[in-house]
């Protein structure tokens, strides 16, 4: 069986582009040119391929496909690249949790885009989560915690994340003069980055022994979980790098000193023979040395 080019395009421009009208914008084609093409091969291979909804997405049927379409697409772009002169910047997607973003990751990016004409769509993701985003063929590559590759992906070690449970001292006198413990984490507020963050339990499991269940609240930014500290919002799990000026200056302190909470990272790609791809790999890895 052979894929029509053009029906694989339509599909992989409405999971880019999060629906048929957008995406006839981009191949400059009409949006029932587009459905129609969906749906011939929706036909063709016997299977339901686009949830259509705001924004569309790819079924379980279709990620495979996705992963397919982008990975042609790469492999297409970094042929031709050499006979166009003015070659469209290439996109690059990669799942990456935004403390990385904040510290470390966005060195590599840089280092690439100097020699290569990329655009970048950065996903946002825990990195608990982030290789369920490759598994669906909506990213490349991921910053994730499992050490186990996706299936048809390469894992790769970069070294480890360290994060401190701190808050302002206003806080920690005014919450935890009696210590830190089952009864006092339950009763002082914490700040979580969203609804899969789990380090904050986790430090108080290794606490406690047991599951806690403080108020929480939900600052969905790297810096801003850094402010709500600092104004005595809550605690929270902080990376040390980003934290470290912080303590040193007495405006944030410890829950407890040197109780640290270390997060394995690893780089996950696809397991392609694509020269920009082995490229990005090697900016990432000397980026992560800041990890080791």
């Amino acid at each position: 069986m052979r894929l029509d080019s053009r029906q694989l395009a339509a599909f992989a421009a409405v999971l880019d582009e999060g629906s048929f009208e957008a995406a006839a914008r981009a191949l400059h084609v009409t949006p029932s040119a587009v459905s129609q093409r969906i749906k011939g091969l929706e036909e063709r291979l016997g299977r339901v391929l686009v949830r259509r909804g705001t924004p569309c997405v790819a079924t379980e049927a279709g990620e495979a496909l996705q992963r397919h379409a982008r990975q042609l697409r790469l492999l297409e772009q970094e042929v031709l690249a050499p006979f166009e002169s003015a070659a469209a910047a290439l996109p690059v997607a990669i799942a990456v949790n935004a403390d990385s973003i904040a510290t470390w990751f966005l060195p590599a990016l840089a280092e690439l885009r100097r020699a290569h004409a990329l655009a970048f769509d950065l996903v946002v993701e825990d990195q608990d989560h982030s290789s369920a985003l490759l598994r669906q063929g909506r990213v490349m590559a991921a910053v994730s915690a499992d050490p186990l590759p996706v299936q048809g992906c390469r894992a790769v070690p970069l070294g480890r994340m360290r994060y401190r449970a701190v808050a302002s001292p206003a806080f920690v006198a005014a919450h935890f003069a009696a210590g830190v413990d089952e009864h006092t984490l339950a009763a002082a507020p914490c700040t979580v980055y969203n609804r899969k963050d789990e380090l904050q339990h986790r430090w108080m499991r290794r606490v406690t022994r047991r599951r806690v269940a403080p108020v929480l609240h939900h600052v969905p930014s790297t810096h801003g979980f850094i402010h709500a500290a600092l104004h005595g919002l809550g605690w929270g799990m902080n990376p040390d790098q980003l934290v470290a000026p912080l303590l040193a200056s007495g405006e944030l302190v410890e829950l407890v000193p040197d109780l640290v909470l270390d997060v394995r990272l690893y780089w996950q790609h696809w397991r392609l023979d694509a020269p920009l791809l082995a490229e990005l790999t090697r900016c990432v890895r000397h980026a992560a040395e800041a990890l080791r």
